[in-house]
């Protein structure tokens, strides 16, 4: 059975066509551009050389349709007909407090995901013109929306509720949704497998860290608590966004620095982060050359990012009452050592010892601490698509 999984983005559309017999990845890309000038495809089947193909692309259905004459291509492609995909499964950012799960799209789930987007505006309309477009290009073809906060619907209400008249948690939903649910779940369930225990008699906390980021407290398998919030605002810092701060700091900038609603909404989630604070850029490889060139700003960044990152393990670790692991993922968990070894520094008392030879590594599974570290450090990719076609293949078998 094949799956392809896609995740459309408001101008761009990734996608895997994963054969999940073997769950070998068939062919992979990644549409850009899609409603502007100069669109462009790139794309990879299994064994054969990458190919860019430059087409104007109006809308999120026109993008589907030239991925699926790439992956039907005689010279390029990875299958020999639509025919051979079974199901396709859809990425989407949020569910709200409907979806604790991944679920087969109907109509009523589409005019659910209609609802929620008010909660995510920027993620869930891009995700729905993919769900559109499928239907049209592919019918009667199943397909299954997994959403990035449904692992996360297993928090407790003491973890999700804001300190807000409850009026407003009952009229707008105002609470922690949380975010990145299916990259914490992968590699949780991935760190389980590899400590030879059962998920279930675990206490993990997750790292996604990334230009986007966030910490999950998974307890026995489920998520207790995490770092983002009713937007993915809320948390650590990252590449653009301030995560936590004092709520009063915006009610003082519309007035000092004469913004509206938007105006600052654009000033906390692309102007802020390590770049606000390095002024030299959001990409954390850039800030690393610049910090050790002397850039003083630039080092600040990441102290100041390392530094959140720690304070949430400490909380989490406390929230559950022990730890057994630390997982780090995502782009800057998986590919930088000296994140990980900054951000696990002083926290020997929690039995985390990094061994600075297993830590020399990217993006290979790999656990990092020392043998006799009681609670141990692990660096794993994640694999969202992966996770998305098993719930996928799952639903519709």
């Amino acid at each position: 059975m094949k799956v392809l999984v896609l995740n459309c983005g408001s101008s761009s559309l990734k996608y895997q066509l994963i054969n999940m017999e073997n769950e070998e990845v068939l062919a992979i890309g990644l549409a850009e551009r899609i409603g502007i000038e100069d669109g462009v495809v790139k794309h990879t089947a299994a064994g054969k050389e990458k190919v860019t193909i430059k087409e104007n692309m109006a809308s999120h259905k026109d993008a589907i349709r030239i991925v699926l004459e790439a992956l039907v291509d005689a010279n390029h492609g990875a299958i020999q007909s639509m025919d051979e995909i079974a199901a396709v499964g859809h990425r989407v950012v949020h569910g709200g407090e409907k979806f604790s799960g991944s679920v087969v799209i109907t109509d009523e789930v589409k005019k659910a995901l209609e609802a929620c987007s008010e909660l995510a505006p920027l993620h869930n309309p891009p995700n729905l013109m993919g769900i559109y477009a499928c239907e049209e290009i592919l019918p009667g073809i199943p397909m299954v929306g997994v959403f990035d906060t449904a692992f996360h619907q297993t928090m407790p209400k003491s973890s999700y509720l804001y300190a807000l008249p409850y009026e407003l948690y009952e009229q707008y939903k105002i609470r922690r949704y949380g975010f990145h649910g299916t990259s914490h779940k992968y590699v949780a369930n991935k760190a389980a497998e590899m400590l030879g225990k059962p998920l279930s008699d675990l206490k993990i906390v997750t790292c996604h860290l990334g230009n986007g980021a966030s910490v999950a407290a998974v307890e026995n398998g489920k998520s207790v608590d995490t770092s983002m919030g009713f937007t993915p605002l809320e948390g650590l810092v990252m590449g653009t966004r301030c995560g936590d701060m004092d709520p009063a700091i915006t009610t003082f900038l519309l007035e000092k620095e004469n913004l509206d609603a938007s105006g600052l909404n654009n000033l906390m989630n692309k102007k802020s982060g390590v770049l606000g604070i390095s002024g030299v850029s959001s990409d954390f490889r850039d800030i690393e050359t610049a910090a050790a060139e002397g850039n003083e700003r630039a080092q600040l960044a990441l102290d100041v990012y390392y530094k959140r990152v720690k304070k949430y393990i400490g909380a989490y670790a406390a929230e559950m009452g022990g730890l057994d692991a630390v997982v780090f993922t995502a782009g800057l968990g998986e590919n930088s050592k000296e994140c990980r070894e900054e951000v696990c520094r002083g926290l020997e008392f929690l039995g985390i010892k990094i061994d600075t030879e297993k830590n020399n590594v990217r993006g290979k599974e790999t656990v990092v601490t020392t043998d006799d570290s009681t609670t141990k450090v692990l660096l794993i990719p994640t694999n969202e698509e992966l996770m998305i076609a098993r719930d996928t293949l799952e639903l519709v078998k």
